[in-house]
């Protein structure tokens, strides 16, 4: 045994980029594709979202089985709708 005094507890992680939240974080004014539990995709800016998954987007376009139907502006998405948020692009 040493004398030497037991080293500290480690530091709780910071919530890694890897992780929702951070994802999360990291695609707010950007680019997504929101696609919803009945298959409809809407691509658009990432506005904001809340802890229910309610989100809003900006330059909002819809998409049914890969073809565009629609343009909508601003548009916002409860958030029970929601089957994932994936970035447009790399972030």
């Amino acid at each position: 045994m040493s004398d030497s005094a037991p080293s500290p507890p480690p530091a709780e992680a910071p919530v890694s980029a890897g992780g929702p939240s951070g994802f999360l974080k990291a695609v707010v004014g950007k680019e997504v594709v929101v696609r919803l539990n009945s298959g409809v995709d809407y691509r658009g800016i990432l506005s904001c979202l809340d802890g229910y998954m309610n989100i809003a987007l900006e330059h909002t376009e819809e998409y049914v089985n890969g073809v565009k139907k629609n343009d909508y502006g601003d548009a916002f998405i409860r958030g029970n709708n929601v089957l994932y948020i994936s970035a447009a692009d790399s972030i």
